[in-house]
């Protein structure tokens, strides 16, 4: 590691710093550099309007004067990690706790005995501290978690934080380290809270040699950003931090900061963040290393409410400010972070906690009160959904101050079940929407809450505007046609790129070429299915920005059906020949992980014969980490209650480039391509769908059709690709002027013609959207390389909420008059393109453009 001392700033420098952070003016990163250097009557000038930001915050949170703490205990689940920090004495090998007569990991008795000793002394949270996936470095760690019947280090946390919910009361802030975003969807309903200290986004100091992180793969800052994150997107109030005086300079701590408040500006999931002095320990490579000093810690405080702002909170562990807790409190702190009555700081075991009344009597003197809050800031406990999860609502609520999201002292702390909410399926809302649309229409164009639920829409315009820039393309149009008719397998990316912006007579050219080979494939057929949809609720808390058809609960337009008026809905589509159900939903938080089973064997009962599609690979995510089941066993599961295939929808564009903008809380692009796999495994196939025309572009089209390709060639399990044309009326990326108006009719020729190239002959069937293009759209798509046109649908709700004006049934008719206007035949088929028993040809045609009677969710 190399690192030099920093040159000090000059006192001219330090003046046009102290004055901008007077007057309140916003600070750059060179700015905050400079003041983190700021030492005595610099530093009263600047830890001065430091506290008054900070008070004004606490005076907006309806809390002036208020300086919070946690009463908590620490719970050291295990003390193996697999990383190599050079300055932790919390972690240790297995010899040595074999010698010392501990196991590897704190057994149920014993995390039980812990949380059960701090609830009869008051505490409310307990502090799940532990090292970062041990089994991965360590066998005897693997070894313990198979005898005691884990999958991982994870699955024994989320048991723990279950326990400890039931049997204790206590709400659990858990400190597993670095954290998928799938690792988010299994913990998220067990904990309020969690947290980790992001420390520095100094690379060098992880990746030199004797720097110290080096050797550990979970301190590389890009994967820590990406943790917080994923916290953001997964909803989750996140606590963070940095880490100073391990080698960093003032302009890496700065921009440490400045990282943070990208994070919390884009996702608002930044409950807390920490301002840690490093300490020197015994035993440690670092041991050597100078602590970092008071003064130095103050200034970061200081800088820190500067850059965060006064929303932010901020802390100090009071466990390492030797007594000088005044001097934090005046540069700027608001909390004092998790107190412990009964457990040892084991991270600083050398460093006791005050004891909270002296803690309070401190506060006190520096013009402050000090009050309890719970693990989760009072902000979130306010904001509810989505940020708590309805299982976890009981034990919060029950600790929690209604008035001001404080804790309530008095309260009992107490075990209380840990289960779904009662009222799940309760049948309610407004489910004429697929027809009523048309004629009254939505009841507003944009949620109430439409500037805080989807994010920073400022960052999100910076973030996207590179993907909207057009691209020169350099390739041979000509050379790529003649390689498309030959052999489309041998096109490469930029013969590729170069057909996917193919206009005028040479689009015209690449579509005739994917006509050829849509004919030499699957012949002149056009196929569809007689389906239904089935949308059973709409009500979502993802943030999907591109989606018109989430409500909250309590939105006007929201609903949900129950299991009856599900079966119900397939049981007319059966009568009027149908050989499918379509069904998905919104990821409803009420709904519990295992109600898709209950969904699929409510309709199968109904209706034996009847193929279900169903579960976006988002809801299988949903489903999975609500039950905690392994995505394989989840499928497995809904695969046995009578599921026969699942869509390939959320699919949008598999690039998390162009996924973070489109969405915030929909699962990435490798945990879309694991649960496709993994049901095509099972013997489940799916469809695969593409969303374009947004913030998209076609290096982003190719990428996504190969990737695809790739999966089609590994498993076979795609049935067929369906192009789904963004539909962008009422999408709110659309409203707050960052997508484009969807793709135009040319995107729309180009698309199709490539899906049919670039997959073929790995998938074979590529279909069109007459929801999305209407009937002329949708023949032209025809001549394209189309050639399937979906299903009647009978029920659509989802496009016709973003805007579409195509309506939500086609008959029979219809579809073979579209079929005709492109100059080809038609016919039925199943969901896997099998041929359609004669009975259930027989009954299409007999109702055809007879649409039962949509079965109202409230009764008269």
């Amino acid at each position: 590691m190399t690192s030099s001392a920093p040159a000090a700033p000059t006192a001219n420098a330090m003046r046009r710093a102290l004055k901008r952070a007077r007057d309140g003016v916003a600070l750059d990163t060179a700015e905050a550099a400079v003041l983190l250097q700021a030492r005595g009557e610099d530093l009263a000038d600047l830890t001065a309007s430091a506290a008054r930001v900070r008070d004004a915050g606490l005076e907006a949170a309806g809390r002036p004067g208020v300086i919070t703490y946690s009463r908590k205990v620490f719970i050291p689940l295990t003390r193996l990690c697999r990383d190599r920090c050079h300055y932790c004495t919390f972690v240790t090998v297995p010899g040595k706790l074999r010698r010392e007569g501990h196991g590897m990991y704190l057994s149920p008795d014993e995390v039980l005995d812990i949380a059960r000793r701090g609830a009869a002394a008051g505490c409310k949270e307990a502090l799940f501290t532990l090292g970062d996936r041990p089994e991965d470095r360590w066998p005897e760690a693997r070894a313990w978690l198979d005898a005691h019947g884990y999958d991982d280090t994870l699955a024994y946390v989320r048991a723990m934080a279950v326990r400890v919910l039931e049997e204790t009361g206590l709400l659990p802030h858990l400190n597993p380290g670095v954290l998928t975003w799938s690792d988010f969807q299994r913990l998220k309903p067990v904990a309020p809270s969690m947290g980790m200290m992001l420390e520095t986004t100094a690379t060098r100091l992880w990746s030199e040699p004797g720097g110290p992180h080096h050797g550990s793969p979970d301190k590389e800052p890009a994967v820590r950003l990406r943790v917080l994150e994923d916290a953001g997107r997964s909803s989750v109030p996140f606590t963070t931090g940095i880490l100073i005086g391990i080698g960093e300079t003032p302009e890496e701590r700065a921009e440490s900061l400045f990282a943070i408040r990208r994070v919390q500006r884009a996702y608002h999931g930044v409950q807390e963040v920490i301002v840690q002095n490093f300490r020197a320990k015994p035993g440690t490579a670092m041991r050597g290393m100078p602590d970092a000093e008071l003064e130095e810690l103050a200034a970061a405080v200081a800088v820190a409410r500067h850059v965060l702002g006064p929303s932010a909170r901020i802390q100090a562990p009071p466990n390492l400010v030797d007594s000088e807790y005044a001097l934090m409190i005046g540069a700027g702190i608001d909390d004092w972070g998790g107190v412990s009555p009964l457990t040892p700081d084991h991270v600083n075991p050398e460093r006791p906690w005050p004891h909270i009344d002296e803690l309070a009597e401190r506060t006190r003197a520096a013009g402050f009160s000090l009050r309890e809050r719970l693990t989760v800031y009072p902000e979130f406990v306010r904001r509810g959904e989505p940020w708590l999860d309805p299982r976890l609502l009981p034990h919060v609520t029950a600790l929690a101050d209604p008035a001001t999201g404080l804790a309530r002292e008095d309260a009992v702390v107490t075990g209380r079940p840990w289960q779904e909410p009662d009222e799940g399926f309760t049948a309610g809302g407004r489910t004429d929407l697929h027809r009523t649309i048309d004629t009254t229409g939505r009841t507003t164009d944009r949620r109430t809450d439409f500037d805080e639920v989807y994010g920073d829409w400022g960052a999100l315009r910076e973030q996207a505007a590179p993907g909207m820039a057009p691209e020169r393309i350099d390739a041979d149009v000509r050379a790529a046609l003649a390689t498309a008719a030959d052999d489309p397998t041998r096109l490469t990316d930029e013969q590729a790129l170069a057909l996917f912006h193919a206009d005028g007579p040479a689009l015209d050219a690449l579509c005739r070429v994917a006509d050829d080979v849509r004919r030499d494939t699957v012949g002149d057929d056009v196929t569809y299915i007689v389906t239904r949809n089935i949308n059973f609720t709409n009500v979502c808390y993802t943030g999907c920005r591109f989606c018109a058809f989430a409500q909250r609960r309590t939105d006007a337009d929201a609903y949900t059906l129950s299991l009856d008026q599900v079966a119900d809905r397939a049981a007319q589509a059966w009568e009027v020949g149908a050989v499918e159900v379509c069904m998905q939903g919104g990821i409803h938080p009420d709904l519990p992980g295992t109600a898709y089973f209950d969904i699929v064997r409510a309709v199968k009962e109904r209706v034996p014969g009847i193929h279900v599609h169903a579960f976006s690979p988002m809801e299988v995510a949903n489903g999975a980490a609500r039950t905690g089941m392994s995505v394989r066993d989840w499928l497995t599961a809904a695969k046995e209650a009578g599921l026969d295939s699942i869509p390939g929808t959320a699919a949008e564009i598999l690039d998390d480039e162009v996924r973070w903008i489109l969405t915030k809380g929909k699962l990435p692009a490798a945990a879309w391509v694991e649960v496709v796999t993994t049901a095509h495994e099972l013997g489940l196939p799916s469809s695969s769908t593409m969303m374009y025309g947004h913030v998209d572009q076609p290096r982003h089209w190719l990428g996504h059709l190969r990737l695809l390709a790739r999966i089609q060639q590994e498993t076979g399990g795609f049935t067929e690709f369906v192009t789904l044309p963004f539909v962008h009326t009422n999408a709110p990326v659309y409203l707050a002027g960052i997508a484009r108006p969807g793709p135009t009719a040319r995107d729309n020729r180009a698309v199709t013609a490539m899906a049919r190239l670039l997959l073929h002959p790995h998938v074979t069937n590529i279909q069109t959207s007459w929801v999305k293009l209407g009937t002329e759209g949708a023949a032209e798509m025809l001549r394209s390389g189309a050639n399937d046109l979906g299903g009647t649908l009978m029920e659509e709700t989802i496009s016709r909420m973003a805007g579409s004006s195509y309506g939500s049934y086609r008959s029979v008719r219809d579809l073979v008059a579209i079929a005709e206007a492109a100059g080809r035949p038609s016919r039925p088929r199943t969901t896997v393109y099998g041929e359609v028993p004669e009975e259930r040809v027989r009954a299409a045609l007999a109702s055809d453009g007879h649409l039962p009677e949509l079965l109202p969710v409230l009764g008269d």
